[in-house]
């Protein structure tokens, strides 16, 4: 749910002063761990590494970004894969595959 028009995006202050009147090249990557902050145009072509609970994830902010939180980009989950017999069966036949073709390489 966005925030009410009258009281306008939240946009951390520490970082807009870290933005405002530099160049994306100057500044290199810029470490935050405001998650909540809202992406505007000032900050298109600069590199955040924003915090997901335990390390930095790198953002390259670009135009489709804008209006976007920085926390969206920045995955705090990670997906290994589903389990189950049928993954099973599916991780053998690729690994037998790679067997097959590393031994036709060879001959």
């Amino acid at each position: 749910m966005s925030r009410s028009l009258k009281k306008g995006p939240f946009i951390d202050e520490r970082i807009i002063k870290k933005v405002q009147d530099k160049k994306p090249q100057d500044t290199g990557v810029i470490k935050t761990w405001s998650r909540s902050c809202t992406v505007v145009p000032e900050m298109i072509g600069f590199t955040f590494a924003v915090h997901n609970g335990k390390d930095f994830i790198e953002v390259f902010i670009n135009e489709e970004k804008v209006g976007h939180k920085l926390g969206e980009f920045s995955k705090t989950r990670k997906f290994s894969r589903h389990g189950g017999k049928i993954q099973k069966d599916l991780d053998q036949a690729a690994r037998q595959r790679e067997i097959d073709v590393s031994k036709a390489a060879k001959a």
